[in-house]
């Protein structure tokens, strides 16, 4: 257990009190996997989901294999439930030190950009980037008053530029969600330099292919397996790098 006090602009660490870390998605596959992993590292861990009902039969379903989280409803397309999050936030654990920006959508799997409707671009970058860009705006003013910070995007291999250039045989399809990735990806690039004098690191994590609903049955990869990265990324001690995109805890390509 962690207690952070400030001396000299400094984040000291002491042993009182845990690390405050906020999952977004965290109700389900790897966002419930990253948020397992982080509370087992001592981690206080808020797990964010739009869905009171379905957010306390995760928080109960990680209580019974004896992992500690807490609920926190929030709807991250919808820039005031952001804000009264992180007021909550505030007022009942004083700071945050975690941003896991988990939650996404996919509604044009296997559609082709040019077949893609509006209504469907829009509202998979409602959630997908600018619920990102939302709380990173928003968490970071809490981070800055202990010198100390780590977000973690959750973004995906298929947004990178490689792939847009056809190297995975993807075309244009699933555009809407690719490109909702590649936009995060270069929001972490922006933001990694904004806050690089605040004790504040910003990264990007793939996945992977993972056992999910949205990656479906018969992905390769297990949803603890899916999580390490984004894991070792909110967990990086003072020389970690910034402003990359990892896989595998491996450097990615944009």
């Amino acid at each position: 257990m962690e207690k952070y006090d400030q001396s000299n602009g400094e984040t000291r660490l002491n042993k009182l009190l845990p690390r405050i870390a906020l999952v977004t998605g965290g109700n389900r596959g790897i966002g419930l996997e990253i948020a397992r992993q982080l509370s087992l590292k001592g981690i206080r861990v808020l797990i964010g989901c739009r869905d009171a009902d379905k957010g306390t039969f995760a928080v109960d379903q990680l209580s019974k294999d004896g992992v500690t989280v807490e609920l926190e409803v929030v709807d991250v397309s919808c820039r005031d439930s952001i804000d009264e999050l992180m007021k909550r936030v505030k007022t009942k654990y004083g700071r945050l030190d975690v941003l896991v920006n988990n939650a996404g959508v996919i509604l044009d799997r296997g559609i082709s950009v040019l077949d893609v409707k509006e209504p469907v671009m829009k509202e998979t970058l409602e959630t997908n980037y600018f619920g990102v860009l939302n709380l990173i705006q928003a968490a970071v003013p809490l981070m800055k008053e202990h010198h100390y910070g780590r977000i973690v995007n959750v973004s995906s291999g298929v947004g990178s530029f490689q792939v847009h250039q056809g190297l995975l045989g993807l075309k244009g399809k699933s555009s809407a969600y690719r490109i909702s990735k590649t936009m995060v990806n270069a929001l972490t690039c922006l933001v990694a330099h904004e806050v690089a004098d605040m004790g504040i690191k910003v990264n990007a994590a793939c996945p992977g292919s993972v056992r999910t609903d949205m990656g479906g049955s018969d992905a390769p990869l297990s949803a603890a397996e899916g999580a390490d990265t984004a894991v070792w990324l909110a967990t990086l001690d003072e020389n970690g790098p910034t402003g990359g995109f990892f896989r595998n805890r491996m450097t990615a390509e944009w």
